[in-house]
């Protein structure tokens, strides 16, 4: 969350706790944060109150990660 208590602004990696998942931010919709993949596809809906903020050394592991898969499924 921002200092403000607002949501986190666009383009800022976030961990949602509910659904254990790392996501960009990409706007707000009712009382909800909209969430991306790193790796981009569908949106999915988060809790402000379940979302934190993600170091630089968690969003490098998850990025690797992300394109490990990638590489795996040949999407490279």
């Amino acid at each position: 969350m921002t200092s403000g208590g607002g949501p986190p602004a666009v383009g800022t990696a976030v961990r949602d706790t509910e659904a254990d998942r790392i996501g960009l931010v990409m706007g707000q919709e009712g009382p909800y944060v909209q969430l991306r993949p790193l790796g981009g596809g569908r949106e999915w809906d988060a809790d402000p109150s379940r979302i934190e903020p993600v170091g630089t050394a968690e969003l490098l592991r998850a990025r690797v990660a992300e394109a490990n898969a990638r590489s795996r499924q040949g999407r490279c």
